[in-house]
């Protein structure tokens, strides 16, 4: 899409355009999802094309690339319970330093090196729903997503950087953390961060809470619970994860999250008391561009790839609500298929894959 005109044809005086450009935090243009090699070698050349070539016109990035992969927990879980007797604790050491204290962790600045240790085997209670999980040492809600020192980049200053990193987190808490969006409301503090004129997005939003789809399901970008099956265990969720940041394309401020979730959850009927927990890893990589050289509107980004793997949460029954298995669901689910998982492993990214969308089901070691 491009907002046509050429450079002599604009009407505004460079006074009120500067001003714009100071006082406002701007979005991206139409489309959302990581683009391909072949999109990244195009968006290279235009990037490198000189400006006269290009005039005013704006430049509509590659669409947004979206994947989604499952996980069931399987015998494996079996498997790490075990090794917990072999005293793990001085085996597997802690690559993230924490010397296998009970102490919370410090906020994630880097990725770490390796996965969490193995947690002594302790059953999650009402009281202690993190019990058993390294999560249980996270932080609480926004206070997990590490949020870099802001400097001048690309066409932004350094005050608009801090007020685009804030408003990405806010994105985030408003997606994954917000109660009502948890119940299963539509997201609308969120979906009004995102830049309308990206019609991919637009249509996918339009779509994923009115008949969801494996390409139009809402837990590519939001958790959801259906209230009717399951309700949450207190009022905290366990986060870690952190943000970065470059210049990007058309010296857009390109923002990168990478932020695990953990829910935990009973059963809806009253009395249930069996606590199993849902863990959601996403990385959703936004730009915040120029608006002299995106269509956009103020305060909004635009999507350029969205990942997420879940575990326990339903295996993609496609219903727009993730649903989790409990001790009887699990025995009369097959877990043998499809290479086994740590979803506690934040020391890697989150693998394209080669499924497409949806990698299928695998195997969680843990929950």
């Amino acid at each position: 899409m491009n907002a046509g005109g050429e450079p002599g044809g604009s009407s505004v005086p460079d006074d009120v355009w500067e001003q714009f450009l100071r006082d406002s935090v701007d979005g991206v243009a139409d489309a959302p999802k990581e683009p391909s090699a072949r999109a990244r070698e195009v968006a290279e050349r235009l990037r490198d094309r000189p400006s006269g070539e290009e005039g005013w016109r704006t430049y509509a990035p590659p669409r947004p690339r979206r994947r989604k992969g499952w996980y069931l927990l399987g015998l494996l879980a079996a498997v790490a319970l075990f090794l917990v007797a072999l005293d793990p604790w001085r085996m597997i050491g802690s690559p993230e330093g924490d010397g296998g204290s009970g102490a919370p962790l410090a906020q994630e600045s880097e990725r770490p090196t390796g996965a969490p240790p193995v947690e002594p085997a302790r059953l999650a209670t009402l009281d202690e729903p993190f019990k058993g999980s390294p999560a249980a040492r996270w932080a609480n809600g926004a206070a997990g997503i590490t949020v870099p020192e802001a400097r001048a980049t690309g066409w932004m200053s350094r005050t608009q950087v801090e007020q685009a990193l804030r408003k990405t987190r806010d994105f985030l808490v408003a997606s994954n953390l917000d109660p009502a969006v948890l119940r299963g409301e539509r997201p609308a503090t969120a979906i009004a961060l995102i830049n309308p004129h990206q019609r991919d997005v637009k249509d996918y939003l339009s779509a994923a809470f009115r008949t969801p789809t494996e390409d139009n399901d809402p837990l590519l970008l939001f958790s959801r619970f259906e209230p009717s099956r399951v309700r949450p265990v207190g009022d905290v969720i366990k986060t870690r994860g952190r943000m970065t940041f470059r210049e990007g394309t058309r010296g857009a401020l390109e923002v990168t999250t990478d932020v695990t979730y953990v829910y935990p959850v009973v059963r809806a009927e009253a009395g249930s008391d069996e606590v199993v927990r849902t863990i959601v890893r996403r990385e959703v990589v936004v730009n915040w561009d120029d608006p002299s050289k995106i269509i956009t509107e103020r305060g909004t980004f635009s999507l350029v790839s969205y990942k997420a793997d879940t575990t326990n949460g339903g295996c993609d029954r496609l219903t727009g609500y993730f649903a989790p298995e409990f001790g009887a669901d699990r025995a009369a689910t097959d877990t043998t298929g499809g290479p086994a998982v740590d979803p506690y492993d934040r020391s890697t990214a989150i693998a394209d894959g080669t499924g497409g969308q949806d990698d299928g089901c695998r195997t969680a070691t843990r929950s």
